[in-house]
């Protein structure tokens, strides 16, 4: 169970920098991370790390499509983390 808590660790450091990258692109007119990406990497299990990246960049959080599915890729990512350290699931 320590290899998944250092992998989800380092994958939410990896979404939070993608957060942080996809701002400074906006900031400097160029290419841009696809919202597709971004969505799909915190609902695989990133969410925690684009949600903090989301607030520290202060990125995407006018989007509404961004302020809703955030905070429940979160939820649904320390849910499932919860199952399977417990034991529950896996």
């Amino acid at each position: 169970m320590d290899y998944l808590i250092i992998a989800l660790v380092i994958w939410n450091s990896l979404t939070f920098l993608l957060m942080g990258y996809d701002k400074y692109q906006a900031m400097h007119n160029q290419w841009r991370v696809p919202e597709k990406t971004l969505l799909t990497a915190a609902f695989a299990m990133g969410g925690l790390g684009c949600l903090a990246g989301s607030y520290v960049f202060r990125h995407k959080t006018r989007k509404t499509q961004f302020r809703i599915l955030l905070p429940l890729a979160a939820l649904l990512n320390m849910g499932l983390t919860a199952l399977v350290l417990s034991g529950r699931l896996f």
